[in-house]
């Protein structure tokens, strides 16, 4: 099912970065737990090798997702798994997450890989929806009307 408003949703961004001390395969695993089962497979993360500051090995992955069905998916997945004290967080907190039309969210990577959806700001999964429309009180609206923010 894909929510009508979800459809102001131009695109959704998951990136998410694997340090040299964890496992690459479980950090992938965690990115897909964010992601609803029935689009896992039309999903592909790209890889990117970079180094760290002190030249430490880090992997990043990215995947944009631009399909309305898949976009309208993956959003819907994430109001109904976020709680209901996070939505509160997300509103209390709204201009550290709404920028130049995108509302980004910072997910605990650990959570995600025990199939939890749960904010968190140290080395999160990063979720970027880049909305059509750019006024704060639009997104405010269309993330209470999909069920991402609290009415």
């Amino acid at each position: 099912m894909c929510l009508p408003k979800a459809l102001s949703i131009s695109e959704v961004g998951i990136s998410c970065f694997a340090h040299a001390t964890e496992d690459e395969g479980k950090v992938l695993e965690a990115l897909r737990h964010m992601l609803p089962q029935a689009q896992t497979d039309m999903i592909s993360f790209v890889k990117t090798k970079a180094c760290g500051h002190y030249g430490n090995p880090i992997v990043m992955f990215e995947a944009r997702i631009k399909e309305k069905d898949v976009v309208g998916a993956v959003v819907e997945n994430l109001a109904l798994n976020l709680s209901p004290l996070d939505k509160e967080t997300l509103i209390n907190e709204i201009g550290k997450h709404v920028e130049k039309g995108s509302f980004y969210l910072r997910l605990d990577k650990q959570a995600a890989f025990e199939g939890e959806t749960r904010l968190a700001s140290a080395d999160p999964i990063r979720v970027r929806l880049r909305f059509k429309k750019s006024r704060l009180e639009d997104i405010i609206e269309i993330c209470r009307e999909i069920g991402m923010l609290p009415r």
